[in-house]
């Protein structure tokens, strides 16, 4: 094994959930006025923590969004995770042959702790993953493209950056990891591999994740 940490991303990487968040942001975006498609949602916001939303909306149209805006997106997103949400194909495998090689891995993810646990727990991958090899934008200051929440995943797991490999699925995720001085594998199942610039390894199926890592 080349690394002593491997660190997922969450939305798209464990769990299949990037089209039914875009889908619900991009609608409730457009129902308060500013108009969004899902490829708009998934161009602009795919990745990134809360807080990015809220500023790029000022930045562009001077109007702050509602105080209870993650109140509201986050119930409607849990709620349609409930009925829909799947892992994505194959990681239970890469997981389970990480664990049974012994190679430490964890998730830093952009989503609350709540998102991570509700999409966890629906999709049976909270086996995989104890409290301990979770992290979240909440932990730090600035989330992606920053590469605080990586940073600090590493430390708390007792390994130096340059000996950790990211995977991602965003831009912002990609640019996080190498700022972080990690390498990075692009997952490329729902963005384009042109859109993951910087990441060392291209992949588009799950289940190549494990013989790239050796």
């Amino acid at each position: 094994m080349r690394y002593d940490l491997v660190i997922f991303d969450n939305d798209g990487v464990l769990v299949d959930s990037e089209p039914i968040s875009n889908r619900l942001l991009a609608a409730y975006l457009t129902e308060l006025g500013h108009p969004t498609s899902y490829e708009d949602s998934i161009r602009d916001y795919m990745g990134s923590a809360m807080h990015r939303i809220h500023d790029l909306i000022l930045e562009r149209t001077g109007q702050r969004l509602p105080e209870d805006f993650d109140d509201v997106f986050h119930a409607r997103v849990f709620a349609a995770f409930e009925r829909e949400l799947r892992p994505v194909t194959g990681v239970a495998g890469v997981l389970e042959k990480l664990a049974a090689d012994g190679v430490p891995y964890c998730v830093a993810s952009s989503g609350s702790h709540a998102r991570i646990r509700v999409g966890h727990r629906t999709t049976g991958l909270d086996r995989w993953f104890a409290e301990e090899r979770i992290f979240s934008s909440e932990d730090v200051g600035r989330g992606k493209p920053a590469p605080d929440l990586f940073l600090h995943a590493a430390e708390r797991m007792g390994v130096a950056p340059e000996r950790c490999v990211v995977v991602e699925d965003s831009p912002l995720g990609v640019q996080a990891a190498v700022a972080a001085g990690m390498d990075v594998y692009g997952f490329t199942a729902m963005t384009p591999a042109a859109r993951l610039e910087g990441a060392g390894e291209l992949f588009s199926d799950m289940g190549e994740l494990a013989d790239l890592l050796i």
